[in-house]
């Protein structure tokens, strides 16, 4: 009889194979995908983010300096005012009167009606009303919110980066090496904290004036403690840790260490705190600019139009505030509820691996 083999179970590798176990990232976004709010509102801020590249394109607001409706235009579902509401000068009836014989500039009148002729004038029809209305020179609001949404997440995107850059490379400079360097890198840190955030970024403002590259740079050096205290901490829990020393073991170098084996461990936490900086950013960049210490007196931000709306706001024109501040709570809201979703698919706890 011929004996009957039976199969050898395999075992599974390590380190290889298909028994692979799933990476940090893919793990986390398969946890993001079953997050519907999250999902959500990522789609919104993608959304926002097309809107944004499109108006740095050209495409979309590209003109939204000129005038091409009356003064305060309402919105189009409003329908436009009355005559009597903008102060329309009603014409008199009655027969015309020749005053030629007592007026002594009626020799003048054909001579200039002549010279006048050669200059060809073209009468600029403005529309009664706008999509989301206009502003008090008529210009349209929905251009500004756009326009100024580019500019607002510009300004808390390059902001955030910026903090982020200096927050990371100092906390892991603290956290790797300790002693000397982190006395003083915690020293450095205790001052900026000693000082009101807020009065911080006006003394700065003050200094340096206005700018989108100012606002940026305002806001990126005075930004970045809170995530430098973070990546300070995981630097400190994970410099002891086994595959740093087995680095160590075989020849890796100190900047080796902490950027190619550290720090892509704890970039997960670099990441959320980053998404939590925009958020914050763009609210500073709006106070700063409602404020008069922001961007300049030529681009528009939502900061500038609800420091103009405040104006307009008095005579009952209330739609350059609305689109303002609706533009803002819902990428506000969308990009904070992302940057939720974001952190509880990167929590280790989450994971099981801590």
């Amino acid at each position: 009889m011929n004996a009957v083999s039976t199969p050898t179970p395999t075992l599974p590798l390590q380190g290889g194979g298909s028994e692979r176990s799933e990476g940090v990232w893919h793990s986390a976004w398969l946890r993001f995908k079953r997050d519907r709010v999250g999902m959500v509102s990522a789609l919104i801020v993608i959304a926002f983010l097309l809107l944004i590249v499109f108006a740095a394109l050209g495409f979309v607001a590209k003109n939204w300096q000129k005038e091409v409706g009356v003064a305060n235009a309402p919105p189009g579902f409003l329908g436009p005012r009355p005559a009597e509401a903008i102060g329309a000068i009603e014409v008199p009836k009655g027969p015309n009167v020749d005053l030629s014989a007592i007026d002594p500039l009626a020799p003048k009148y054909k001579e200039w009606e002549e010279r006048a002729a050669k200059f060809k004038t073209e009468e600029v029809i403005k529309a009664e009303t706008l999509p989301m209305g206009g502003d008090r020179f008529g210009r349209d609001v929905w251009s500004k919110a756009v326009k100024g949404t580019q500019v607002s997440v510009f300004v808390g995107v390059m902001a955030a980066l910026v903090a982020t850059l200096i927050g990371t490379l100092l906390g892991a400079l603290s956290g790797f090496f300790g002693g000397k360097v982190g006395d003083f890198l915690e020293w450095l840190y205790n001052v900026f904290e000693a000082i009101p955030g807020i009065l911080l970024i006006f003394a700065f403002a003050a200094v340096f004036g206005r700018g989108i590259g100012t606002v940026v740079l305002i806001l990126g050096l005075t930004g970045w403690s809170g995530i430098y205290r973070q990546v300070r901490s995981e630097f400190i829990k994970h410099r002891s840790r086994e595959y740093v020393r087995a680095a160590e073991a075989i020849g890796a170098s100190v900047w080796g260490r902490i950027f190619t084996h550290i720090l892509p461990n704890v970039s997960h936490v670099v990441l959320v705190r980053m998404s939590i900086l925009v958020v914050g950013f763009i609210k500073a960049e709006v106070i700063l600019s409602y404020l008069g210490l922001g961007v300049g007196v030529d681009d528009v931000s939502w900061g500038t139009m609800l420091a103009e709306a405040q104006s307009e706001l008095i005579l009952g024109h209330w739609w350059q505030l609305a689109a303002a501040t609706l533009f803002m709570a819902v990428f506000v809201t969308a990009f904070s509820l992302m940057t939720d979703a974001l952190r509880d698919a990167l929590d280790p706890k989450l994971r099981g691996l801590e």
